[in-house]
């Protein structure tokens, strides 16, 4: 990959509500001489949102860049070391950025929650960004860096302890945070791609859809995505986990492009903590039911145009909420020996916005500063794959948990 870049850092989608806040992380957690570029497709916008920032990123360049301009994503990427986009949903805007990355050589980071897409990127890209060094690395927020490096971490601490692969892997959310318009596109996105498409649903119904090599996973059973509800021995109610399908599809890939590393016969489920006692139970019910319908509901055009023209226009939630949200997920794995491991992955502020920023921002950094550290791999990857201990150590610094140990 080429060092001889005019910027470290571009960071496409700047003027959006996401790409403002990882701007705001940029500009305060840089190191001093980190080079960033915002760009957009509005160069009056991109000079709102550089003049918002703090006085260090004051002399930031302005890159004009359109989405679904391939000229001007092709001198993007060849102008940086690292681009970063949060202009989704990915589906409809990402595939040319990602094209116009691998061929470049030019690493590239993300934050989507689409499968499809990402399906899609690697079957198209994955080749050209393997021979030309680019790191290719979906999934950077929320969606999907707590799970995934969460898993990542307990294998670490079994295989010191010498205790066999994970055989039994089970996640339990919980979070406090707002919804914006664009998370509401890109689940419209997946359900009307699905609607139109029985290999999409197919894929949606595939555990191991974003595999690397389908053919060579094991026949291991996997748990349903819509884990039922349950009971914890603590008093707690569970109910499915919406990012669950998401999520555990990119632990499984993480997984096969270390070697399966984890363990050939890994089982891996997420569910959701709602609460104890009655209403716990009663809430983890409604959770449930509400999925289901809104899930039927989706299915029908009249309700996702209804629906699109309802959606909070792309903004998220204010200020104050994205201050008071937070996130915690509790991860127990099970060994094939019979060991039993912990981890907790947790961070304040709201998960989708505030901690996604956080999480986004320092993967840009990672991939622009600490290349010597990555994992020695290219091509379409995965936070845990792709980036590994090095973001671990860059979240705890920048204040996020990320603990394991033996129980």
């Amino acid at each position: 990959m080429s060092t001889g870049r005019e910027h470290d850092v571009a960071l496409l989608g700047a003027t959006g509500f996401v790409g403002r806040l990882v701007a705001r992380h940029l500009a305060e957690h840089a190191p001093a001489g980190t080079r960033v570029a915002l760009a957009g497709r509005s160069a009056d916008r991109l000079a709102e949102v550089r003049d918002a920032l703090p006085p260090s990123a004051h002399d930031w360049p302005l890159v004009v860049a359109d989405s679904r301009d391939d000229a001007a994503l092709a001198r993007l990427a060849a102008s940086a070391r690292v681009v970063v986009t949060t202009v989704g949903p990915y589906a409809r805007h990402g595939l040319p950025l990602v094209k116009a990355c691998a061929r470049a050589g030019t690493h590239y980071a993300d934050l989507t929650g689409e499968a499809p897409f990402v399906r899609a990127a690697a079957d198209r890209f994955d080749a050209t960004a393997r021979a030309t060094g680019a790191r290719v690395v979906h999934a950077c927020g929320y969606d999907s860096v707590p799970s995934d490096l969460g898993v990542l971490l307990l294998h670490r601490h079994a295989a010191a302890d010498g205790a066999g692969p994970l055989r039994d892997v089970r996640l339990l959310a919980r979070a406090r945070g707002g919804v914006s318009g664009g998370t509401v596109d890109s689940v419209l996105g997946i359900v009307e791609q699905a609607a139109r498409s029985s290999a999409v649903r197919r894929l949606l119904a595939d555990p191991y859809a974003l595999s690397p090599d389908r053919r060579a996973e094991p026949p291991t059973v996997q748990p349903p995505d819509v884990q039922p509800v349950r009971v914890l021995r603590d008093g707690r109610w569970t109910a499915p986990f919406p990012m669950a399908s998401f999520n555990t599809r990119v632990v499984r890939r993480s997984n096969a492009l270390q070697g399966w590393a984890y363990g050939r016969d890994l089982r891996y489920a997420e569910a959701m903590g709602v609460g104890r006692g009655v209403r716990g139970g009663v809430a983890a019910l409604g959770v449930t039911a509400g999925l289901g319908v809104a899930a039927a509901a989706l299915a029908v055009p009249p309700v996702r145009a209804l629906v699109r023209r309802a959606r909070p226009a792309g903004a998220g939630p204010d200020e104050a909420t994205r201050a008071t949200g937070w996130f915690r997920m509790d991860l127990a794995a099970r060994t094939e020996d019979g060991r039993h491991y912990r981890a907790v992955v947790a961070g304040d502020g709201d998960p989708g916005y505030a901690a996604t920023a956080v999480m986004l921002g320092e993967a840009a950094l990672a991939l622009a500063l600490d290349e010597h550290r990555l994992p020695d791999r290219a091509g379409s990857l995965t936070p845990a794959a792709g980036l590994g201990d090095v973001l671990v150590e860059r979240l705890r610094a920048a204040g996020q948990t990320y603990d394991a140990a033996s129980r």
